[in-house]
């Protein structure tokens, strides 16, 4: 099935809007073939501002009506123990309040950004979206993530190059405890980072420790930038560490 028929089929769509390159070229092939639609943005504790703030500029770019959710993912007690399974939990939570909005807003239909290169079997949250029956038009018709990227471009979506981003719950290890203050730390420190330019990077959890995960064509710019990196990341953490495996 190409995407065009699978709205024109289902003119009617509530989509999760995370921001990111898959979600927003769904939404714009949503408001391109589709009749009515809905955004909807979750901001928890686990997604940082800037992605709200892309996602707000998109949805005004293309003209969509998009509603902000406030979800507390640390109440649940699970999601917060952070265990292995921790994403399958949180898409559970998540998506039952966006069901909630869209079916207060006339809406039978809930979509969102899994693609074609979406590994299910390392994915705990799509079973989540399976249970709950949550639709992924972009995995349905077969698109893969280096496509989506190019018809992005070619849509003149800013997003087409924007790297893929993974909750800042994914830098804390599993099994150990997440809290609002070590969100808040990691945040605050690749905010740092990106301020500085790199790209497509992590700053993980080690122990009470900090590991910098870049790509190889970045590892320059870390030793260029060590003494800034290290007076700020040791403001939070006892130890700053190079991952000399290159991200990517």
């Amino acid at each position: 099935m190409k995407l065009r028929e699978f709205f024109l089929k289902n003119p009617e769509t509530a989509i999760a809007f995370s921001g990111g390159a898959d979600s927003a070229y769904l939404l714009y092939a949503a408001m391109r073939w589709g009749k009515r639609v809905k955004a909807y943005y979750v901001k928890s504790q686990f997604q940082p501002e800037f992605e709200l703030q892309d996602a707000l500029e998109l949805a005004k770019d293309l003209g969509v009506d998009m509603e902000v959710i406030r979800v507390d993912v640390l109440a649940d007690p699970v999601i917060a123990s952070n265990p292995i399974d921790r994403c399958y939990y949180c898409k559970k939570m998540i998506f039952n309040e966006i069901k909630k909005a869209a079916t207060a807003d006339g809406f039978s239909l809930l979509l969102d950004g899994t693609n074609a290169s979406d590994d299910a079997g390392d994915r705990p949250g799509m079973k989540a979206l399976t249970e709950l029956e949550v639709r992924s038009p972009l995995r349905e018709c077969a698109l893969t993530k280096s496509e989506i990227r190019e018809r992005s471009k070619e849509a003149g979506l800013f997003t087409w190059e924007k790297p893929a981003y993974a909750c800042l719950a994914t830098r804390i290890p599993a099994g150990t405890e997440i809290t609002e203050e070590k969100l808040q730390i990691t945040e605050q420190g690749e905010r740092f980072l990106a301020g500085l330019g790199f790209t497509d990077f992590r700053i993980r959890m080690m122990g009470n420790g900090a590991r910098l995960q870049v790509p190889g064509a970045q590892f320059a710019m870390v030793l260029a930038h060590r003494k800034e990196i290290t007076a700020e990341l040791k403001k939070y953490y006892g130890a700053v560490l190079l991952d000399l495996e290159e991200r990517g």
